[in-house]
């Protein structure tokens, strides 16, 4: 029986990978504690499998190194998968980039066996912010930025996410319950994308959104710690602006999760006017402001693509439907 599994999607991972694959071997593990690493490679095209064969042959002694292959393109593909070939009770998901204390595993597996209606909780993530594999001090108005770059601090004590509050952790450093995901998650998400020109973002949140929906709890636990490293240019404006257009034309998904179906119908028309009212405020207050102004610029994508977001979505639906029905027809 294995307690837990490290899972870690990635996709070109081949430079990236060592470096995690080297914190996850310095783990400092209790006697008692089973696990495992599985390396998803979602159809990568560099030599990420030739990087696991040759980690797979000095790896540790009491942990395997697995290495799985996901056809489909798509975080959230990658992450099924990884739940489907897991042993453990609890899985661990770690981004290619994302680099666990040397406690890290250890902490999550307490917190969860501490903690019986857990279904999943985030970790505490710092940014590590670099310029060519050298560090980096970003901007001031990256700070803007932290909850959408996946830099995660919520203070120093273990708190619930309440679903009132719409705020969940993202996948990197996130651990499930597999018996949470497995139940909760019956189906493919819809907002597995493959890359920003798809649209869609915030797959790693639809995941947790079902689990918090299906009456798991949901916490965030800053004993969990990692380093999430974040290159120059995605603290530049047109990578921001991309990632908050995303977001925004995500977000009618997520906000109908937590409803009942006969109550999306009203809810829609509510969060229409809502994002309305915020978009033309947004307007008034900050019309003039400088096109160079990163923030305002970001701000004003987010509130207009949230406002879109129900009918991107329904074209989106719509499309996927005609392409499923002409392959049935071919």
């Amino acid at each position: 029986m294995v307690d837990f599994t490290v899972a870690i999607p990635t996709y070109n991972g081949e430079e990236r990978l060592p470096e995690v694959l080297n914190k996850l071997k310095s783990q400092i593990i209790p006697h008692n504690l089973s696990w495992e690493v599985i390396v998803v490679d979602n159809r990568s095209t560099d030599n990420t499998e030739g990087v696991v064969r040759d980690y797979q042959t000095h790896w540790l002694e009491d942990c395997s190194l697995r290495y799985a292959f996901e056809p489909r393109a798509g975080a959230a593909f990658a992450r099924q998968h990884a739940v489907e070939v897991a042993q453990g009770e609890y899985i661990g998901f770690l981004d290619d980039d994302n680099l666990p204390a040397s406690n890290w595993l250890s902490e999550a597996y307490a917190f969860g066996e501490a903690h019986p209606k857990v279904g999943a909780y985030g970790s505490e993530i710092q940014g590590l912010f670099e310029n060519k594999d050298q560090p980096y001090v970003p901007p001031d108005y990256i700070s803007h930025f932290y909850s959408v770059l996946g830099v995660i601090k919520r203070g120093s004590t273990a708190r619930r996410y309440e679903p009132a509050q719409k705020i969940l952790p993202p996948a990197a450093g996130l651990v499930v319950r597999r018996e949470a995901w497995r139940k909760a998650i019956r189906k493919p998400l819809f907002l597995n994308h493959t890359s920003k020109d798809a649209g869609l973002a915030s797959e790693d949140l639809e995941a947790v959104f079902y689990i918090q929906k299906a009456g798991w709890e949901v916490w965030h636990n800053p004993q969990m710690q990692i380093q999430h490293k974040i290159p120059k240019d995605r603290c530049e404006k047109e990578y921001l602006l991309s990632l908050v257009r995303c977001i925004g034309l995500s977000r009618h998904h997520l906000r109908m999760i937590r409803l009942q179906p006969w109550q999306r119908p009203f809810f829609t028309q509510a969060y229409l006017g809502n994002d309305l009212y915020k978009f033309l405020r947004h307007l008034l207050q900050y019309g003039s402001a400088k096109e160079e102004d990163i923030v305002t610029a970001c701000d004003r994508a987010l509130l207009g693509n949230s406002l879109i977001s129900p009918f991107f979505l329904w074209r989106k639906r719509y499309r996927d439907w005609l392409a499923q029905n002409d392959k049935k027809n071919d």
